[in-house]
């Protein structure tokens, strides 16, 4: 008979049908027009109906199948009595018939810990700029980033009615990252992809010192990642905190499982344990290929301005 999947697997299995699930939340919160907005900390840090709902529904969806794994969410809310339409219990059986890689085979849930950013991209969900909005499921294994699950809900949503909307990418290290078409971006262009939202002084001064042809400005840390991956962007430069794990652990997955790069601003990688701090203080640096370039001309002034 078949030994029974490995963990990691199910697990992921698990995170891409309760990310789709999650689209459909988010879908529905958006056609019904209430988006019941509360800032938490400012105009630019804002919660909605979707982020509340969804990761209710990931966190318990998640939990039930997986009870001693840790899962740290971005908004502080309780997962008791969640309704039992917010539950799924599905998982993708393409994802269980690949084969885990060697050094995860043994892993136990109390080793996981899974960061949830259920809406990335609020903002410009509350603007209706729909295609920037993602949702972030991310797994980390001994405090690194080994697999993760993006859902764009709005995927297509300019192709017009008949269009089928939405799409989940997912990756594993040592498998590869699926749901997308791998691109790099043009060769000798430096396209850069930051913030839309939340510039700054020291965010412009380190793009201008990398000599871009072109910057992006757009919403959400998973949405960069997807412009390098699709080879739209050719680093993803972001010299400023703001920025937390629940955004990046997930993104960083994908990147590293096609072989891309993601640090803070002076190098650093990240780490996921579940005692981490939840802020990436020292911004963001990542390319699918080519870091050693972009890394290379970061000027120390801004190093040194960016605490870890």
């Amino acid at each position: 008979s078949m030994a029974s999947p490995a963990l990691l697997m199910r697990v992921v299995a698990s995170a891409y049908s309760v990310a789709e699930k999650a689209a459909t939340i988010v879908r529905k919160v958006m056609a019904g027009g209430d988006l019941g907005i509360v800032e938490k900390a400012g105009p630019n840090d804002l919660q909605t109906k979707a982020d509340r709902l969804v990761q209710m529904s990931i966190c318990a969806s998640l939990a039930r199948k997986f009870p001693k794994v840790t899962i740290i969410g971005e908004e502080e809310l309780s997962t008791d009595d969640v309704a039992e339409d917010l539950i799924e219990n599905g998982h993708c059986e393409e994802i269980l018939k690949k084969p885990c890689p060697a050094q995860y085979t043994g892993i136990k849930e109390e080793e996981l810990v899974i960061w949830v950013d259920p809406l990335d991209g609020t903002k410009e969900y509350t603007e209706g700029l729909l295609d920037h909005v993602t949702v972030l499921i991310g797994i980390a294994y001994g405090g690194k980033a080994i697999a993760g699950v993006i859902n764009q809900p709005y995927y297509n949503y300019e192709a017009g009615a008949d269009a089928v909307l939405g799409r989940t990418i997912w990756g594993v290290l040592g498998i590869g990252a699926f749901g997308f078409q791998l691109t790099e971006a043009p060769a000798g262009k430096h396209i850069i992809v930051t913030t839309r939202s939340h510039s700054s002084a020291l965010v412009n001064e380190c793009i201008t010192a990398l000599s871009p042809d072109t910057v992006i400005r757009v919403g959400g840390a998973g949405n960069k990642i997807i412009q390098l991956i699709e080879g739209k962007a050719s680093a993803y430069v972001f010299a400023s905190p703001g920025c937390k794990k629940w955004d990046t652990c997930a993104p960083e997955a994908i990147l590293h499982a096609v072989g891309g790069k993601i640090t803070d601003i002076r190098g650093n990688s990240f780490q996921y344990n579940k005692e981490v701090k939840h802020m990436n203080s020292a911004g963001v640096l990542a390319t699918l290929r080519n870091y050693d370039y972009y890394a290379s001309r970061i000027p120390n002034t801004v190093k040194e301005s960016l605490v870890p």
